[in-house]
């Protein structure tokens, strides 16, 4: 039977695995593109100033992942594939005095020491009023700073250590090698459905990728890429047609 020719209009479902041990790492479906590519530049003999042998260079291949729904455990490819659970934030609130030269912070959990800012109601940034925070009261030096029934901006750094999960971007946390499995399908001739999936058998994830928020516009599209490297025996990318 003569070969029948095929075309592809259905994006891949990802599946990613931890390289050493074949662990699944994430099984991502919601992908909107995916783009292996390849490229492999010539070097030439010359013969009498003519191109007469040619040479491939090795094969320097990338994939790339676009998505715009996305689950937070992806952004940990570009760091050690880890999340961890306790964080920090920044707080910005308005107190209103009940004593003369005193504020209660209400929730004074996980406050870090030292990151207590207090200000008059609208000098938020400019001059803070000077005093000692004891959790879970700031005290002014001067009582006077502070007067009863009188709103204060207030500026703090809390530690959590629960109901936060946390990737973290540095040269500490290094970015791990996978083997990823692309199965999409082809339609042929006379319109059969054939299954096809694409190995890349050793791929590194590559350290770039922004989000960009906007009020305006499309929703942010997540862009991730990987070098697709040569593995231990020496495999690159295989493409298989499931015909059975």
């Amino acid at each position: 039977m003569a070969e029948l020719n095929k075309s592809i209009r259905k994006c891949s479902k990802v599946d990613i695995r931890e390289l050493a041990t074949k662990k699944p790492f994430i099984d991502f479906p919601k992908a909107n593109v995916v783009t292996p590519s390849f490229t492999s530049d010539s070097v030439f003999a010359m013969a009498d100033g003519a191109k007469a042998h040619a040479y491939s260079n090795p094969i320097d291949g990338t994939l790339t992942i676009e998505a715009q729904i996305v689950p937070f455990k992806l952004y940990s490819l570009m760091s050690d594939g880890t999340v961890a659970t306790d964080s920090i934030k920044s707080i910005h609130t308005t107190i209103t005095c009940a004593a003369a030269g005193v504020l209660t912070f209400l929730d004074p959990t996980g406050i870090k020491e030292g990151t207590v800012y207090v200000y008059k109601k609208g000098e938020y940034g400019e001059i803070p009023i000077i005093g000692t925070f004891a959790s879970p009261t700031f005290t002014a030096t001067a009582p006077a700073d502070i007067a009863v029934d009188s709103e204060y901006e207030v500026a703090y750094i809390i530690t959590k250590t629960s109901g936060v999960r946390r990737i973290s971007f540095d040269e500490a946390h290094l970015v791990k090698d996978y083997f990823i499995t692309l199965e999409t399908a082809e339609k042929d001739d006379v319109g059969v459905i054939i299954p096809l999936d694409i190995i890349c058998y050793k791929c590194t994830p590559k350290r770039t990728f922004e989000i960009a928020t906007s009020s305006e516009g499309d929703p942010v599209t997540v862009k991730l890429e990987f070098d697709i490297l040569t593995d231990a025996d020496g495999k690159v990318v295989d493409m298989i047609e499931n015909i059975e």
